[in-house]
């Protein structure tokens, strides 16, 4: 299988590299988004690729635009994106590109949570309530929510922790009717989805969206969507409350780092091939359990 940790298509202008995503201008209107094998941690992106991840994060954002298009547009355009680029640099984007309509991106991600856990465990330990909502008394570690909350989070610049805020603080960054239509359609897209996925074993515990405008104002879901880097993904056949449930994404990646006496900011350390390995076959697994069908390598 192909690795790429990082693009160079030549054939079209640069716009920038992201932790785990390269972008092209494709005219003026439209961009090429390259899915890298690139791995982030704690805001940190690894020295060493998981070979395959970003064509399971490609493949699996696509198969939820498909499956949650009725409810708010996405930016794909349906152009392949084989077709943009030179033909030396076919292989580049197969299996892990798109080409997306070129959206304002609203600054506040979307952030829906199900379950307790993660940052909303420790906050509702100190506080009672996650991100200024009051739960009830008496929540596990890992239990689910009496119903799905939403927790937006102001973007960040590159290597910089995103920051919670509160659904007040977003109304007056980008407007009430906004914020609302926002915060309804991500419970919408969340709830639909974790009722899919149980369907097939996995809990989906909280995700996070992100939108963007056309030129008419008209919001399109945007980005990576419902994949193992955005989202926590349970087995439900290991589920306990509790503890926090064993996922699938860059769990091992993480409890290795946690071992080590790094402080979490870059350079990286390096990766060992067992947490590689074991990295890779979880995000496998993951969009095999979830579509019922391999990567389309």
């Amino acid at each position: 299988m192909n690795s790429l940790y990082q693009s160079s298509i030549k054939s079209l202008p640069l716009l920038g590299h992201g932790k785990v995503r390269d972008n092209y201008a494709v005219g003026d209107d439209k961009i090429l988004i390259v899915t890298t094998d690139r791995l982030s941690a704690f805001d940190v992106v690894m020295n060493e690729p998981i070979p395959g991840k970003g064509m399971v994060l490609n493949q699996m954002t696509d198969f939820w635009f498909s499956k949650l298009g009725h409810i708010v547009p996405s930016h794909l355009t349906g152009v392949a994106p084989e077709s943009v680029v030179a033909a030396d640099e076919v292989d580049q984007v197969k299996g892990r590109a798109v080409v997306a309509k070129r959206l304002k991106p609203i600054m506040v991600e979307a952030v829906v949570r199900g379950y307790i856990i993660g940052s909303g465990w420790k906050d509702y330990q100190d506080t009672g309530s996650v991100c200024g909502i009051k739960l009830p008394a008496g929540l596990k570690q890992a239990e689910k929510l009496p119903q799905p909350i939403f927790t937006p989070a102001a973007k960040a610049d590159l290597g910089e922790h995103d920051e919670n805020i509160s659904f007040e603080e977003m109304e007056k960054r980008i407007g009430a009717e906004l914020a609302a239509k926002m915060r309804d359609v991500a419970i919408k897209l969340y709830t639909e989805a974790s009722e899919y996925a149980a369907t097939r074993g996995i809990i989906i515990a909280d995700t996070k969206f992100e939108f963007g405008l056309d030129e008419n104002g008209v919001m399109h879901l945007m980005d990576e969507v419902l994949t193992a880097d955005s989202s926590r993904f349970w087995p439900a056949d290991s589920y306990a409350t509790g503890i926090s449930p064993p996922s699938f994404d860059k769990q091992f990646v993480r409890d290795y780092l946690e071992t080590l006496d790094w402080g979490k900011t870059a350079p990286a350390p390096a990766l060992p091939a067992d947490v590689i390995n074991k990295t890779q076959a979880k995000y496998f697994e993951a969009i095999e359990r979830l579509t019922g069908e391999k990567l389309k390598a």
